[in-house]
């Protein structure tokens, strides 16, 4: 009888061990399901699995309790003692063998979850690396931008503002989830990126505006130069032309002067923002003194531009006569074709333009012509007979669709 109580507690233990270990399989796998699926079928998977797991808490202490109730080493045993704890324990056995078919029924319903969870469980390690690796990249960056002397205090703040996502993604998903973890592994990835980018941009802003800065003293100084020498060009076309030609022209020299003044203030100002690393402050300024320079570079080409065409125009006003006139006979021709006579919305303008054409070339008499009335009616001829030009086209256009 104690042979037999002994056999049945040796089988009661293995049963026991097993039921352990299957236990602690399944409880592996539910918890992976737990920490990758928020399903209606998980939820109740895992609810399951807690119902269950009362029962094994229940039926393992029936069986401890079994085991305990007798000594079967001791010298002196009862044998109706001795037959009730073999009968208590093969009682044990038999329901610690039913909870583990019982766990292995729940294993199977449960594996389909199980593998979608470890598909989804297979993206956290290298998302979390991912992670990892653009927090270091970005780390590493703004050891390069102190390593060149420039200021990056903002970025380090942004890049040290991550750290309580990185202690989520240290955690893991068996504490946060999949979803939690993925998504958190995303933003860091993406914030971190986002710093590296500019924290490796600085170092070339720097180069930028230093280039932009040196560049537009340059011009500075070549604007400045060039206004010195437009009061010549002036007092020539003072002399040699009438008021009206270069009246407009006479506050170019002090435009220059004061655009170039401003434009050394401008860079003063830009190159403080870029001491300070106020980058967009300092692109923003630069542009000004850019469009400042272009100004006045234009109204001092101007000049010497005007004094080229008034010296063309006096010199063989023919010659801008003629050009003139070709144009209006091209609009003319076209207005022409395929009709036997014009249609009036395009004859009118021509017709009218002659008109100016006739009477600025017969205006060029006297001791001081007016060469620049005479030049701005050419050019208003010109774009008349154009204006003809394209519409014309733009009728026939309309009509062969």
């Amino acid at each position: 009888m104690r042979a037999d109580a002994q056999a049945a507690k040796d089988a009661a233990a293995q049963a026991f061990y097993d039921l352990d270990m299957a236990q602690r399989d399944v409880r592996i796998s539910v918890e992976a399901v737990t920490a990758a699926d928020n399903s209606p079928g998980a939820r109740r998977a895992i609810a399951d699995f807690a119902e269950l797991g009362n029962r094994i808490d229940r039926i393992s202490s029936d069986y401890i309790t079994a085991l305990d109730s007798i000594d079967l080493d001791a010298q002196e045993l009862d044998a109706g003692a001795v037959a009730r704890a073999r009968q208590s324990l093969e009682q044990s056995r038999q329901q610690l063998l039913g909870a583990k078919a019982e766990l292995e029924r729940f294993s199977g319903f449960l594996q389909p979850l199980l593998d979608a969870a470890e598909t989804q469980l297979a993206q956290v390690v290298p998302a979390v690396e991912r992670a990892k690796q653009g927090w270091l990249a970005a780390s590493n960056a703004l050891d390069a931008v102190r390593a060149a002397r420039l200021n990056a205090d903002d970025l380090a703040r942004r890049l040290a503002a991550l750290s309580p996502q990185l202690t989520l993604l240290t955690e893991g998903a068996g504490k946060h989830g999949v979803q939690a973890v993925l998504r958190t592994a995303a933003e860091v990835q993406r914030s971190a990126e986002a710093v590296r980018a500019e924290a490796e941009r600085l170092p070339e802003q720097a180069r930028e505006i230093d280039q932009r800065l040196a560049s537009l003293r340059t011009r500075t100084d070549a604007l400045e130069t060039r206004a010195a020498g437009v009061d010549p060009t002036l007092s020539e076309l003072r002399r040699r032309f009438s008021a009206a030609c270069w009246e407009d022209l006479q506050q170019v020299p002090q435009q220059s002067v004061e655009a170039v003044r401003n434009a050394r203030t401008r860079l003063v100002e830009a190159e403080k923002a870029r001491d300070e690393q106020r980058w967009a402050d300092a692109g923003n300024v630069l542009a000004t003194v850019r469009t400042l320079l272009a100004t006045a570079d234009g109204a001092l080409s101007t000049v010497n531009e005007r004094l080229h065409s008034l010296n063309e125009a006096q010199r063989a006003p023919q010659a801008e006569i003629e050009r003139t006139r070709f144009a209006l006979r091209d609009a003319q021709r076209l207005a022409m074709t395929g009709r036997s006579a014009p249609d009036p919305r395009h004859a009118a303008p021509l017709d009218a333009a002659l008109l100016r054409l006739d009477r600025a070339a017969e205006a060029l008499t006297g001791r001081h012509p007016d060469y620049w009335q005479f030049l701005t009616e050419m050019a208003a001829v010109r774009e008349t007979a154009a204006q003809v030009v394209q519409l014309i086209r733009e009728e026939r256009g309309a009509g062969a669709r």
